[in-house]
């Protein structure tokens, strides 16, 4: 068996998602080395980050944070790059793994009853096989131990990629997009939003209106992502 292996990994060798290099026997998805020094933000510990505040004044998530910085054709880039675009769903697993280690050990993220990612509309999901953030989201659930709730929050309208649009587009984009099913299944829970990278916050924002809707609802917000300062 170990022979087969070999020869498999000779001919289809295994390399670390966030750097190419060749893994090591015992390393899965990101090397040793990529693991200790990707940018970790910190934020989960730090309620007034400065991804909470973008959101101050305007709707009353109980706590923001992102796992990882990311940089243009950075490691974590390539990370998310891949997960959304080649078909990684190993990526997504880990990224989601690593913020339950973190979430795990904060503060404002215990408690947590359910966790909700934000859904792609059924044609994209279609398209891309998956959904990013429910991947991500998979990941979690490992470490946490805490059920996905599969069918409360639904787009409803098919949108453009965000990724080439400003600010103002970015909001236009996804304006009332989402619509909460089965209200009763989360009514005065503890829900954790769950997506890929935080921008603008514009898809969270929009998200995060629509769970408002729900009775007594709380509502905790973690992204595997965010733009470095």
């Amino acid at each position: 068996m170990k022979i087969l292996q070999s020869l498999i990994n000779l001919l289809y060798p295994r390399v670390c998602s966030a750097c190419g290099n060749l893994l090591l026997e015992g390393e899965e998805t990101v090397c040793t080395t990529c693991r200790f020094l990707l940018p970790k933000t910190g934020y989960e510990n730090n309620p007034n980050n400065p991804l909470a505040q973008n959101f101050f004044g305007q709707i009353p998530f109980n706590a923001v944070s992102a796992e990882y910085f990311f940089s243009k054709s950075g490691k974590v880039q390539h990370l998310i790059h891949g997960l959304k675009y080649n078909h990684c769903r190993e990526n997504g697993i880990f990224l989601g793994q690593e913020i339950g280690k973190s979430l795990l050990k904060a503060a404002d993220y215990q408690g947590i009853d359910y966790l909700i990612p934000i859904p792609l509309h059924p044609k994209k999901e279609k398209i891309r096989g998956y959904n990013q953030s429910h991947v991500i989201a998979e990941g979690i659930s490992e470490i946490m131990n805490i059920p996905i709730a599969e069918h409360c929050l639904v787009r409803t309208v098919f949108t453009d990629t965000q990724t080439k649009k400003s600010r103002e587009e970015r909001w236009d984009n996804v304006k009332e997009i989402f619509e909460v099913i089965n209200p009763s299944e989360i009514t005065g829970k503890h829900v954790l939003l769950i997506d890929d990278v935080l921008t603008t916050g514009a898809t969270l924002m929009s998200a995060g209106r629509a769970l408002l809707q729900v009775e007594k609802i709380k509502i905790s917000v973690v992204t595997a992502a965010c733009a470095s300062n």
